[in-house]
Parts: structure tokens; sequence; C-alpha cells
């Protein structure tokens, strides 16, 4: 992979890491899926917004400059 290819990850995470946590995704029953979802909604301090597509970025930016990395 060429240096301007190269992916970056954030602190703490590598390749291997991103590829074990698609593999646990890629193969959790929907049983468990559909009680993630349910605990993830219902979770204190957090709440689910539907942002349009190209605000994404700019929300994530807002949300870096409150939250640490």
């Amino acid at each position: 992979m060429t240096e301007s290819k190269k992916r970056k990850y954030p602190a703490g995470w590598n390749e291997a890491r991103v590829r074990r946590l698609a593999a646990h995704y890629d193969n959790q029953p929907e049983d468990e899926q559909a009680a993630e979802i349910e605990a993830a909604l219902s979770a204190e301090g957090h709440t689910l917004v539907v942002v349009p597509t190209a605000l994404v970025p700019d929300v994530i930016k807002l949300i870096s400059k409150k939250r640490p990395a």
C-alpha cells in the first residue's frame, strides 16, 4: 500500500481490531442484534438523532470538539 493510500485509524485502533469488530457484527445472531439495538435506544445520557448525510462530517467535528478522542 502506498503511503498516500495508507489507512489511518483512531488512537488505539488498527486493522486487526477493525477486522475483529467487523467479524463480531457479521456473525452476531439476529436476536443479539435486536437486543443490542434496544439497549442502545434506552441508554441514559444518549440520544438517537437522524442527521442528513451531508451534515455527518460537521456533526462528527462538533462531537470531537466536546469529547476527547
